[in-house]
């Protein structure tokens, strides 16, 4: 340009700012005071590479938890009444094996007062036929036998010889790859019940002697109905039960006898029960 316009010497640009960029002395920089001229975007910030954090871990994937199971799948009121029925078993189950100690136990002060209520609990459906710290094993065979007098279809009366009850169970037994224990045991424990609750007269003896006769003489008439006794269409009226004793032979090493033939007992006639 020439010395005329009185710029270039002076090394000032027409915005007011020397050659440098550095605003003129005693002047300021127009684009300050130009409304409208857009101001500068502020320079974005460089981070500082040695001051910048190491990256955010990404997060953590989160657990599926495994189903409840058991009581904890339930809601609380089933829980509730799920634990109380859970109480309530173990406390009967204590209550019977206390009872059923008490029964075995030889006599002592707690069983003899309790005597009543560990009876009530005990027979006739738990009845033991053993006891603790005192075995007394069995020594002779125990057979029960029946008979039955009645009325024929057509309508003359009969008398039956005597049937082996025992004897016929253990031959439906025999074979069975599992017997029935209930079949095996129910006629004997059944003359072991009225035995222990009737003398030698055959008078009942507490409360337990006419239930003990009633159960032995319907089983006794089941049977004997179920063998046919008195033949098709025969009415069993009557029955008259038996046991037959026979000693166990003892083992050729003991040196003891043979204590001589089988003993029975013999029961009054019953009127029959189904």
């Amino acid at each position: 340009m020439s010395a005329d316009d009185g710029t270039a010497d002076d090394g000032i640009g027409v915005d007011g700012t020397e050659a440098g960029g550095t605003p003129a002395a005693g002047g300021q920089d127009p684009r300050a005071t130009d409304p409208t001229r857009d101001p500068a975007p502020d320079a974005a910030p460089v981070p500082d590479a040695a001051s910048e954090p190491d990256a955010a871990p990404a997060p953590d994937t989160p657990l599926l938890s495994a189903p409840a199971t058991g009581l904890a799948a339930l809601s609380l009121p089933f829980r509730v009444v799920g634990a109380l029925a859970l109480a309530a078993v173990l406390v009967l189950t204590g209550l019977h094996l206390s009872f059923l100690f008490l029964h075995v136990a030889p006599a002592n002060t707690v069983s003899t007062r309790q005597a009543k209520a560990v009876n009530a609990w005990i027979y006739p459906e738990f009845e033991q036929n053993w006891k603790l710290f005192a075995p007394n094993p069995i020594q002779q065979n125990t057979t029960v036998q029946a008979r039955a007098s009645g009325l024929h279809a057509d309508g003359t009366s009969f008398l039956t010889g005597w049937y082996d009850l025992s004897a016929r169970d253990g031959a439906a037994l025999h074979g069975e790859p599992l017997p029935s224990h209930t079949r095996q045991n129910v006629l004997r424990r059944a003359w072991d019940l009225y035995a222990s609750s009737h003398d030698d007269d055959g008078r009942p003896v507490g409360t337990r002697g006419e239930l003990s006769a009633a159960y032995l003489t319907r089983l006794a008439t089941q049977r004997l109905e179920r063998a046919g006794a008195g033949g098709p269409g025969a009415e069993l009226t009557r029955i008259r039960v038996r046991a037959r004793f026979t000693p166990v032979p003892p083992p050729p090493w003991s040196g003891e006898k043979l204590a001589g033939r089988p003993a029975y007992r013999t029961l009054d006639w019953a009127e029959a029960h189904r």
